[in-house]
C-alpha cells in the first residue's frame, strides 16, 4: 500500500468537494444574481423555467472550473513524482489551486453574464429574466443552451489562459522517465 499514494488522493477528493461546494454557491448566489434570478424564491415556487436556468448555471460554472481542478491535480502529481516536497511549496500550490479556481470562477460568470448580454441582444423586445420568471420553458430551455454552449466552448481558452498561475514544476530540457 502506498500511503502517500492514499493521502494524495484524499487531498483530491477534499479540494474537489470544496471547488464543487464553492461553485455551487457562487453559481447560485453571485451568477444568478447578475441574472437577476433568486433561486430561494424561484424553487420554493416551483418554477420549471427558473430551475433550468438555474440548473443550466450551475452545470455551465461546474464544466469551467473542472478544467482548473483539472490543473491543479496535475501540478500535484507532477510535484509529487520527484523527491521530499518542502512545506513551503505544498502552501505555495495551495495559494495558486485557490487563485486558480478563484479567477475560474470569476471568469466563468463574466462569459456567462455576457452571454445573457447577447441573448438579450439577439431577442429584442422580449424581457428574457420576466419571460423566465413567468414560467417560459421554452425560453428558459434556449437560455440554459446558451450559457452550457458558451461554457463548453469557452473552458479550453480559459484553461490556457490560467495555466500559468499554475507553479509546474520545471523537468529538465530531453529528459524522458519512464513511470514509476
Amino acid at each position: 500500500m502506498n500511503l502517500l499514494l492514499v493521502a494524495i488522493g484524499l487531498s483530491k477528493v477534499v479540494f474537489g468537494g470544496l471547488v464543487a461546494a464553492l461553485g455551487i454557491w457562487f453559481a447560485f448566489r453571485g451568477l444568478n444574481r447578475l441574472l437577476g434570478l433568486n433561486p430561494t424564491v424561484d424553487l420554493q415556487q416551483g418554477n420549471v423555467a427558473a430551475g433550468i436556468v438555474h440548473a443550466a448555471s450551475l452545470l455551465a460554472l461546474g464544466l469551467l472550473a473542472h478544467n482548473a481542478v483539472n490543473a491543479t491535480f496535475d501540478a500535484v502529481d507532477l510535484t509529487f513524482r520527484g523527491a521530499s516536497v518542502p512545506p513551503v511549496m505544498l502552501a505555495r500550490l495551495a495559494f495558486f489551486a485557490f487563485t486558480h479556481v478563484g479567477v475560474s470562477l470569476l471568469v466563468g460568470s463574466a462569459v456567462l453574464a455576457l452571454g445573457m448580454l447577447l441573448f438579450d441582444r439577439m431577442t429584442p423586445g422580449v424581457d428574457e429574466l420576466a419571460e423566465v420568471r413567468r414560467g417560459n420553458v421554452a425560453l428558459a430551455l434556449v437560455l440554459a443552451a446558451i450559457l452550457l454552449v458558451l461554457a463548453w466552448l469557452t473552458a479550453p481558452g480559459l484553461q490556457a489562459a490560467l495555466n500559468g498561475l499554475i507553479p509546474f514544476p520545471e523537468l529538465p530540457a530531453d529528459t524522458w522517465r519512464a513511470p514509476s
